[in-house]
């Protein structure tokens, strides 16, 4: 019941994380008239959803769209040395768009911890630990922050 209540739970963060590779192309498409000097950027999160579309197992995922998030924390850092495609309306949309799915994502992915604590505290406590060893049920990963925790837990510097 565990596993089963961890895999739902991981399917509704797959909902949103689909819509965010869905916006993707887009976010490209539009950056790429803007930032032609930042080529690595672009290909980087190309590649990165190509590897997080292609992720067959929910770990696959974690790790695929660990790096997804990264390259696209690469784009917000090169954008802001575009003013124009700062003001550009498109971009602006997009911008709105994915942030609003990254939000749903971040909601989606405390359930999904949540979910997965509940079963590795039950593949750890005595007794349902026995069937847990007999089974063969492991620990399962979170789908942390990753790069981005540091960002959140670590205040930015302001220098003047």
């Amino acid at each position: 019941k565990l596993r089963n209540n961890r895999e739902q739970a991981f399917a509704d963060v797959d909902v949103q994380l689909k819509q965010r590779h869905d916006l993707i192309p887009q976010l490209v498409e539009t950056v790429r008239g803007y930032m032609q000097h930042e080529r690595s950027v672009l290909t980087e999160i190309t590649e990165a959803r190509a590897n997080a579309m292609k992720a067959n197992t929910i770990n696959e995922k974690i790790q695929a769209e660990t790096r997804l998030s990264s390259a696209l924390e690469g784009l917000k850092v090169s954008v802001e040395a575009y003013p124009d495609l700062k003001a550009s309306q498109n971009f602006l949309d997009l911008q709105n768009e994915i942030s609003d799915i990254e939000n749903k994502i971040a909601a989606a992915r405390r359930f999904f911890n949540s979910a997965t604590k509940e079963l590795n505290v039950a593949t750890e406590m005595f007794p349902s630990n026995i069937i847990a060893t007999l089974f063969n049920f492991k620990r399962e990963p979170m789908f942390e922050l990753g790069e981005e925790r540091a960002a959140v837990e670590q205040p930015p510097q302001i220098k003047f």
